[in-house]
């Protein structure tokens, strides 16, 4: 599976953006998908992640309320709905496909390059 991030840019606190992941290769649909972002000197952290069926969603606690994963597996394109953003979400933020909807980066299997999110305070 080939994933390709986008819809990262500037945005002021209180501002929304919506990330996209196109995915192609192997079918979508049967793959787990989830968001984990970095910022500059910290590790890779997990943000969202929802399961091939999207009946199960999972949430950071730092991002729950704020954030919505959905996935369109006919579209073969997961998204991460940003509102109320924050300047420490700041970050470069990876979608990533796996077996398992985990929080933990070592349980998927593709990720896809990260896209930039800053926001100013």
């Amino acid at each position: 599976v080939q994933l390709q991030a986008s819809g990262g840019g500037l945005v002021q606190a209180g501002g929304s953006l919506r990330l996209s992941c196109a995915a192609s290769g192997r079918p979508f649909s049967n793959y787990a998908m989830g968001w984990f972002r970095q910022a500059p000197g910290k590790e890779r952290e997990f943000v969202a992640a929802i399961m091939w069926n999207a009946y199960s969603k999972d949430y950071a606690d730092s991002v729950k309320g704020r954030f919505t994963i959905s996935r369109d597996n006919r579209k073969n394109t997961v998204y991460l709905q940003m509102n109320s953003l924050k300047p420490e979400d700041t970050a470069a933020y990876y979608c990533a496909g796996g077996r398992g909807a985990g929080r933990l980066a070592y349980e998927y299997d593709y990720w896809g390059q990260g896209t930039q999110v800053t926001v100013s305070s």
